[in-house]
């Protein structure tokens, strides 16, 4: 059975401006309501947000989820409960396991630029997990046009990946113009599993599987797709093109 792909197109996103904060939903977040995307698996939420200079999000409390940013520009200050004080960059992903609870606070601390950032949230498989924290950074130099394993289950993370609670896998490109990369979806025997593409809004044009063609914000959920199946992932534009990846079960 061939997969079958949605395409989320970026301008049909959640959309908020709050001033100091530009924010897109892919899923039902806050304010923005739409009962076909509630979630995707253990995926619940993927926002891309702009926040101003000397701005950011106070100091709020999360429970039961693991939450990470992937910072694309700028910097973020992050602050939490359990003693973590970091400033983040390009390059960086942030990982937090709220579990029992856990209180944080996200800061653009520059004078001047805005961070651009990708903030997602996921369900573990185990609820009242003690409340973690992890940083890794990822550079351009290992993204570019190469697709970079970020984010891992726990039984298989190693090193060089952050362990999360659930059958759950990140990665990272960047893509040049007239590039490709391969990826051999996970997991094993015939469960078929859902993939989830997203191309940040800073250019590029990326085709998947030799039709489905994203620009700068778009997304496209892939279903019925099964382990070892491989994904074709080629920038068509004539800039750079910077995704993400989550293969999942």
């Amino acid at each position: 059975m061939p997969a079958k792909i949605v395409t989320r197109r970026s301008g049909d996103r959640g959309y908020a401006n709050h001033g100091w904060l530009d924010t897109h939903h892919t899923f039902s977040f806050a304010s923005y309501y739409d009962p076909e995307f509630e979630g995707f698996g253990s995926l619940r939420v993927i926002n891309e947000d702009k926040v101003d200079p000397q701005s950011g999000f106070g100091t709020h409390s999360h429970r039961e989820f693991e939450i990470f940013s992937y910072i694309i520009s700028g910097e973020l200050e992050h602050r939490d409960s359990i003693g973590n004080v970091e400033i983040l960059k390009r390059g960086d992903v942030q990982f937090t396991t709220a579990g029992t609870g856990i209180s944080h606070s996200e800061y653009n601390v520059h004078p001047s630029l805005p961070v651009h950032f990708l903030q997602i949230w996921v369900k573990p498989d185990t609820a009242r997990l003690a409340p973690e924290y992890h940083t890794k950074s990822f550079t351009d130099t290992e993204k570019t046009n190469s697709l970079v394993h970020i984010i891992a289950p726990v039984s298989k993370n190693n090193n060089s990946t952050i362990g999360i609670h659930t059958d759950f896998n990140m990665y990272a490109s960047i893509l040049e113009p007239g590039h490709s990369v391969n990826h051999v979806v996970q997991g094993e025997g015939s469960t078929s599993r859902r993939l989830y593409v997203h191309l940040a809004s800073t250019g590029g044009q990326i085709k998947v599987s030799g039709k489905e063609l994203l620009k700068q914000g778009d997304g496209a959920f892939f279903t019925d797709v099964l382990p070892d199946e491989e994904i074709l992932f080629e920038n068509v534009g004539d800039k750079n093109g910077e995704f993400i990846l989550f293969d999942l079960a």
